[in-house]
């Protein structure tokens, strides 16, 4: 009995889960702006992960984290000033922001900075291993941004409302819509992005 038991656990089934969210603040002032959490594009995030595991490339590029995309189509706001927010582009590979208008490398081997980066966080006997992305827009660090952070118009090319973490095949790995933030000169403004990811297994 202890013989057939012991086979039945061949037929366990390793299950992969992936859970996000993120953190947008003012690292100077302590104010935290959003927290939110993500969604997964899974077919990209299940071809990433499968092909960083092979030590396989992309088309383009590879397959591991590269930059970190912001745009301002995630969100409308009528005349009474309600927000709608919009559903995120996680259904198929081809999903992209609505609306991008900006990018950072968050590759620090790219970027040349910490402050901009992305590392792992794994604590044992934990089944789960965290990625954390961090992204900073320092002050007057976007061209073209306004100088104080007062726009009148919610729409405005950096009064951001969605975004992204992209591999560098530019696959869209992950979508967030928020409230509206807008980046201004005189503002510093971080994103801390972290995915867990957790193993486990199901006994089928």
């Amino acid at each position: 009995m202890e013989r057939a038991m012991s086979l039945d656990k061949i037929n366990d089934t390793s299950l992969i889960g992936i859970e996000g969210h993120i953190k947008i603040w003012d690292p100077e002032s302590g104010e935290i702006l959003v927290r939110r959490r993500n969604a997964i594009n899974y077919e990209n995030m299940s071809i990433a992960i499968a092909s960083l595991l092979a030590n396989e490339s992309g088309n383009t590029g590879t397959h591991q984290i590269a930059t970190m995309r912001f745009g301002n189509g995630g969100t409308t706001i009528d005349g009474l000033g309600t927000v709608t927010y919009k559903a995120t582009n996680t259904n198929s590979a081809s999903g992209a922001l609505y609306n991008q208008t900006f990018s950072k490398a968050v590759d620090e081997a790219v970027s040349g900075s910490a402050s901009n980066s992305t590392e792992i966080s794994h604590i044992s006997p934990n089944t789960y291993t965290d990625i954390i992305t961090t992204c900073t827009l320092d002050f007057d660090s976007v061209s073209g941004e306004d100088d104080t952070d007062t726009a009148t118009s919610m729409n405005g090319t950096y009064v951001f409302d969605e975004l992204a973490i992209y591999s560098g095949n530019n696959d869209l790995l992950t979508h967030v819509i928020f409230h509206p933030v807008q980046k201004s000169k005189n503002r510093k403004v971080q994103v801390i992005y972290t995915l867990r990811i957790r193993s486990s297994f199901a006994d089928l």
